[in-house]
């Protein structure tokens, strides 16, 4: 920790802190904005891609108010790092974590207790410790930072439990500081999570662009993930990459393959001693070893800005690991291979971490939920090992940026693919969308051209279309690569809640206008039968009406999360609330009766669940009449 105490220097200006400090110019695009409203008194959430200069929006105002910044960060070594490199730009910073013996713990305490620091990382789990606490109380804390501020949100691909000692830690201090929060990925709902869960009041808000332009995205699946990877290196000596496996012994293993061909390569993961992994990093960080393999432990706050390709031995279980783990190549702009090494069984192996990842200080009645938000994530990465269009415009996609044109310079633009004519079945899944009134997602589609005999099927109707069981001979994964290209080719449209829409169906009536499909190696595989298990509706079994009240649902419940200053899903998760919809209750026995409802929760909520029911059935009285 520095002895630097710039502390009492003022600044005069931003710019005048990023040249002197950090020896920048000028800012990077949204840096400036984030930090003028801060020095206003604003709380700030900022989602900015890896890369992007996150830190320097929160080190740049900590230097010119008046107090101390606390930033809570969740790992050990991010924040060492993050210390160590303000500490050589001459800024007094310091941290407050497990990792420091009695002694610093003692000096760092009493030095920041005396307005030594302008900077303190802390870790989550330290802030509402007692002695935190009555340091917390007597220096002047002008901000707060929250960074990787995803783990707040349980729609978060990392949630931590600990993160929510933030909220208490806030509300115990006599004088509220400026909160501004960052993360590097998240989607629109662990955005709306965010911003609830903190309390950020007006908050200034910037949504950076995700699109990095120097990035290849690609997606293969060798028979041998080994050789492919040995091969890889020989064609691209002198390279640095890291390569990311699910488990320590996939670490090892490819390590010892790796070094037995004599390539200089490190290796980085949790079963290793702290003094290990630090020799290894250091090996790569100052390029004594090109090449790193390591699981998912590795990476968090490394600035290495040559990192030429990512390789992914597995498929991750997220994407938002997957970008942010990718994105660690390419930081210095210049051009940079992200290869995911695909096969079926990376989902089994994900499957298992995901059933025995730790779930310690996690309320049990909110496992259900975690585990059905981890299994969707994992449905999204493999869906993106599948998809045989776009992968950059995938990704883009799935953090709310819509592209309509392919990049036309990733893995999948590149590559051939074998074409089929499938106009007919196109045509006759269009039909079936007409039939179901735009009131139901691609599952009940599917389901109805197959033929299949399911209650939901018979309850909405769909067994009496004449589309019901018109393509029972075309196999499930065809029959979905169909309507993607349907909606690729705006003959369908996806409205809210994924349901299916009609589209500009026009040109199909041209006889000489066809819709073609590319498909791939794993669309010819025999399909496994298919479990149907939903005791609880899904959105795409809702009616229009249902949409209608599960949307007013979703507003309550968002206004009673930021009246109680806590995360949505804690009042009830949309599963809860999907089911709600479907069976419509107006009595509390009638309410107790949907999935998610217990007796404390109609004491809390109920009343105000049951009247918006009853206003909306006012207005739209089919609710009743279809109970």
């Amino acid at each position: 920790m520095s002895d630097n105490l710039n502390i009492n220097k003022k600044y005069k200006t931003p710019e005048e802190v990023l040249k002197v400090l950090f020896g920048y110019d000028t800012f990077r695009p949204g840096q400036k904005d984030i930090v003028d409203a801060i020095l206003d008194g604003r709380d700030v959430f900022a989602v900015m891609p890896t890369g992007a200069g996150k830190s320097l929006c929160y080190q740049i105002p900590a230097m010119m108010l008046d107090g101390i910044t606390l930033v809570v960060s969740p790992l050990i070594s991010l924040m060492q790092d993050q210390v160590n490199s303000l500490n050589e730009a001459g800024v007094s910073a310091a941290y407050i974590n497990s990792s420091l013996s009695d002694r610093d713990l003692f000096e760092t305490v009493k030095k920041t207790g005396n307005g030594e620091f302008k900077i303190l990382y802390v870790a989550p789990e330290r802030l509402m410790t007692e002695g935190f606490i009555e340091l917390a109380k007597s220096v002047n804390i002008s901000m707060i930072t929250v960074d990787e501020a995803h783990c707040i949100s349980q729609w978060g691909q990392d949630f931590r439990p600990s993160y929510m000692k933030i909220v208490e830690f806030v509300k115990i201090l006599g004088k509220r500081p400026v909160i501004s929060a960052f993360t590097a990925t998240a989607t629109e709902t662990v955005r709306e999570d965010i911003v609830c869960t903190l309390g950020l009041g007006n908050p200034y808000v910037l949504i950076g662009g995700f699109d990095r332009e120097n990035l290849y995205f690609q997606v293969d699946k060798p028979k041998n993930k080994e050789q492919y990877i040995l091969d890889y290196i020989a064609n691209h000596p002198n390279e640095s990459g890291i390569i990311y496996c699910a488990t320590r012994k996939n670490v090892d293993s490819l390590y010892e393959i790796l070094a037995d061909k004599g390539i200089a390569a490190a290796k980085y993961h949790a079963g290793m001693n702290a003094s290990e992994r630090k020799q290894m990093q250091d090996d790569f960080v100052f390029d004594y070893k090109s090449i790193v393999v390591s699981t998912n432990a590795f990476g968090m706050g490394i600035d290495k800005s040559n990192v030429r390709f990512v390789i992914h031995y597995n498929m991750p279980q997220s994407m938002e690991n997957y970008y942010q783990e990718a994105g660690r190549a390419g930081r210095d702009g210049l051009d940079s291979k992200c290869i995911l090494l695909f096969s079926p069984q990376d989902i089994v192996i994900n499957r298992f971490l995901l059933e025995h990842k730790e779930v310690a200080d996690i309320d049990p009645a909110d496992l259900e939920t975690i585990k059905e938000r981890d299994n969707q994530r994992l449905q999204v990465m493999e869906r993106y090992c599948y998809t045989t269009g776009c992968l950059r415009n995938y990704i883009l996609k799935y953090f709310g940026e819509n592209h309509e044109n392919p990049c036309e310079d990733c893995g999948n633009c590149n590559r051939e693919f074998e074409t089929l004519d499938m106009t007919d079945a196109a045509k006759k899944i269009i039909n079936c969308v007409y039939e179901a009134k735009g009131r139901y997602g691609r599952g009940i589609i599917i389901d109805t051209v197959l033929g299949a005999k399911t209650a939901r099927l018979k309850e909405v109707g769909a067994t009496n279309y004449k589309s019901y069981g018109v393509l029972n001979s075309i196999k499930r994964s065809m029959l979905m690569r169909v309507i993607d290209q349907l909606v690729y080719e705006k003959y369908l449209v996806v409205g809210d809640y994924q349901v299916l829409k009609m589209g500009d169906i026009r040109r199909l009536k041209d006889s000489a206008t066809s819709v073609m499909v590319k498909i791939t190696d794993e669309d010819k595989r025999p399909e496994k039968a298919r479990k149907v298990n939903k005791k609880v509706a899904e959105k795409s079994s809702l009616t229009s009406s249902g949409y209608k009240l599960f949307e007013r649902l979703r507003e309550l419940r968002l206004e009673i999360a930021r009246e109680e200053n806590m995360p949505p899903y804690i009042v009830f998760n949309d599963k809860t609330l999907i089911d709600m919809s479907a069976k419509v209750p107006t009595t509390k026995e009638e309410m107790l009766e949907v999935s998610g409802v217990g007796e404390n929760k109609f004491k809390k909520y109920g009343d105000r669940f049951l009247k918006a029911i009853s206003e909306c059935c006012k207005e739209l009285p089919e609710l009743i009449t279809k109970k």
